[in-house]
């Protein structure tokens, strides 16, 4: 197996906040990056852009000697049992911590989630694995960062709009990882470290899911009304709420990673929850 910064890299779901970060990291290290998105992006110097999408990209991907991926696991999986990327080395790719954590939850669209997401895993180490390609897996807690995530974002948006922060009671504890830490574990997994393993990645600190928000309210640019949510209306909102059932029970619950292989194998040390509004694209 050669040294990865003189093949082609492929990145898919290049657009994502990850992407954000490892991109300009990657073009640092001098390898050719192919740059894969559903839609057209501004250019970036040492970038090669392609719309399109797995598990039937352009035969240009074909260039790839190594993938780093935050698509669909199942559609990467597909993609490498097809044969593509003939020289193909090593593969690093994102799952979630919802494959562990959604896995018991009494919503049942989250728990078809969470079975996606373990068997988009066996999938994806098995069609590397008979190919004889090197794979990692990363699965990060609550990803934040780029102002493109789909849960603080929003909320630190809609409170800078409206100038009212709702903060629910929550006892369960929270482990946000900031994207370019995941970027930087990515790097790494790149070298090799952790081949065949699949690493918990969390943030450098825990805290409890009211103290991440009110972080996260201490972050804007603007002064919010504070409107606090008691512990009884959540569980009453649970119980009345089918569709919040999921999330609302899981202020309870502690949504953690364990870093210790992540330390040992990679050496990353991801920061803790200290954000700003840049976090949130304000």
């Amino acid at each position: 197996m050669g040294e990865w910064r003189e093949g082609t890299v492929l990145v898919c779901g290049a657009s994502s906040q990850i992407g954000w970060f490892l991109l300009p990291e990657l073009v640092r290290t001098g390898a050719p990056v192919l740059a894969l998105s559903r839609r057209v992006r501004p250019a970036v110097a040492g970038v090669t852009w392609l719309q399109d999408a797995l598990p039937q990209p352009s035969r240009v991907t074909d260039a790839a000697v190594s993938a780093c991926s935050f698509a669909p696991l199942d559609a990467l999986a597909r993609w490498i049992d097809a044969g593509a990327a003939p020289n193909l080395e090593r593969v690093v790719a994102t799952s979630s911590m919802s494959a562990e954590s959604k896995q018991a939850s009494p919503a049942a669209a989250e728990r078809e989630i969470s079975r996606r997401l373990r068997e988009g895993e066996a999938a994806l180490a098995s069609a590397c694995e008979s190919r004889g390609v090197a794979w990692t897996i990363l699965r990060p807690t609550l990803i934040y960062g780029a102002a493109r995530d789909k849960s603080l974002t929003p909320l630190a948006r809609r409170a800078t709009r409206w100038r009212v922060f709702g903060l629910p009671a929550g006892s369960g504890l929270r482990q946000p990882v900031h994207a370019a830490d995941v970027s930087a574990a990515v790097l790494r997994a790149l070298d090799g470290g952790a081949r065949g393993r699949v690493l918990q990645i969390g943030g450098g600190e825990r805290l409890t899911a009211s103290a991440m928000f009110e972080r996260v309210r201490a972050s804007l640019a603007v002064r919010t009304l504070a409107l606090r949510i008691p512990g009884a209306l959540v569980r009453a909102g649970a119980r009345a709420l089918p569709p919040l059932r999921g999330p609302l029970t899981r202020l309870e619950q502690d949504l953690v990673a364990d870093n210790t292989e992540l330390e040992r194998l990679l050496g990353v040390h991801p920061r803790d929850f200290r954000p700003d509004r840049a976090c949130w694209g304000l």
